[in-house]
């Protein structure tokens, strides 16, 4: 980590780039493009990939002069799954190559990414999964489905896990790929949700050839991989930042002050125990971020998605109980199949029930759970009968 980049350089950097592409007369994909050139997309990234190898804390300095120039950002809502997800394993398993290739259009969000790792099988037993990935010269034929893929509808690549060899216990015989969602054999479904709406989608793959130069990391070695994924998705979702009374603990609290003639005291005492506990979780956030700085992102990511899904849920629920006869109501049912979620832009009645995916998407809360027992808490782990058998001779 370079030792000559401090506050002061990362900002006079950023007015370079300030003077040099002004946002008012810049383009937002060439402004994003010389953001990135520039190293100031996520600092501490290697120098040329969008970084300076500087400290992360830095970025912080960044994001605060763009944001007071009104610059343009890379709408980090729509492109989440590559800048959560994809971009940290790309960056820890990836070649030289495919860095170059895969990080720039990514974070400039020209390329939309989404995550093929549940199966109708093989959810919350993920190792379990099915999809098979066979080996043939230079290529790799893909079969299988996957479910509850976020974006695919509108992605260009995606992050795929699949079986190289079903003869090892399960966690042993996968691989981790990148998969062009243009290609052949990709056939994307819409999955329709209680809220009426297909955020979510179903995707089958039928002999979709891969290149052995999409594959990241070494051949069976997908499950070790996936664990980069897997543990900065849950800080992603659980440990985004955002400001006090931000999220949805804002727009009830937001109520309670508009409408006094919803109030009454048993609500005051609940929502107050709610503002509270969100205002420790956003601050338990901001530590976890910091200490991301030291390294890679642990098993405590898994306690900020516990929390992020029970608080949103009960929030969600005291909103309609708050609301009375109008939180029954809703918005509209129309089918549509959205590029992101909005919890805030929508009715008490969508927060509700949107709200319930929560404790699913990025991991079951059950499976939560026992990470935490095991990782963060040191207690014993799950007895398994599965450890060495191998993955052909499970019962399915």
């Amino acid at each position: 980590m370079s030792t000559a980049i401090d506050a002061a350089e990362i900002r006079r950097r950023t007015h370079e780039l300030l003077a040099a592409y002004p946002p008012a007369t810049t383009g937002r994909t060439d402004f994003l493009t010389a953001r990135f050139d520039a190293g100031l997309a996520w600092v501490h990234y290697p120098a040329g990939l969008g970084g300076l190898d500087a400290p992360r804390s830095l970025q912080a300095v960044v994001d605060a002069e763009l944001a007071a120039a009104q610059a343009p950002d890379n709408d980090p809502r729509r492109i989440g799954i590559g800048l959560g997800m994809a971009a940290p394993t790309i960056l820890g398993y990836g070649t030289d190559e495919q860095k170059r290739r895969f990080l720039r259009p990514l974070w400039v969000g020209e390329e939309v990414w989404c995550q093929l790792f549940s199966e109708p099988g093989a959810g919350s037993d993920l190792a379990a999964l099915g999809t098979r990935a066979v080996r043939d010269g230079e290529d790799w034929v893909v079969d299988g489905q996957k479910v509850w893929t976020s974006s695919a509808h509108v992605a260009r690549w995606a992050i795929l896990i699949a079986r190289t060899d079903p003869d090892v216990p399960k966690h042993r015989g996968i691989s981790y790929f990148i998969c062009d969602m243009t290609d052949p054999g990709v056939e994307v479904r819409p999955l329709r949700q209680i809220t009426g709406e297909a955020e979510f989608n179903e995707v089958f793959l039928t002999g979709v050839r891969i290149p052995d130069s999409r594959r990241l990391g070494a051949v069976g070695d997908g499950w070790k991989v996936a664990q980069t994924t897997l543990m900065n998705e849950r800080v992603s979702i659980g440990g985004a930042r955002i400001p006090r009374e931000g999220g949805m603990i804002g727009t009830i609290a937001r109520t309670w002050r508009e409408r006094p003639e919803l109030r009454t005291h048993d609500l005051h005492q609940r929502l107050t125990a709610l503002w509270v506990e969100a205002e420790v979780a956003r601050l338990t956030g901001e530590r976890l971020r910091q200490q991301l700085v030291a390294g890679q992102p642990g098993p405590e990511g898994s306690g900020m998605k516990l929390a992020f899904a029970r608080l949103n849920q009960e929030i969600s629920g005291l909103e309609v109980e708050l609301l009375g006869q109008e939180g029954l109501l809703y918005d509209d049912w129309t089918m549509r199949r959205p590029e992101l979620v909005d919890f805030t832009g929508r009715d008490a009645g969508y927060r509700y029930l949107r709200s319930k995916g929560n404790s699913i998407e990025g991991g079951t809360s059950e499976v939560l759970l026992n990470i935490v027992a095991e990782r963060v808490l040191g207690l014993p782990a799950e007895p398994r009968n599965d450890k060495d058998v191998p993955w052909k001779e499970l019962a399915r």
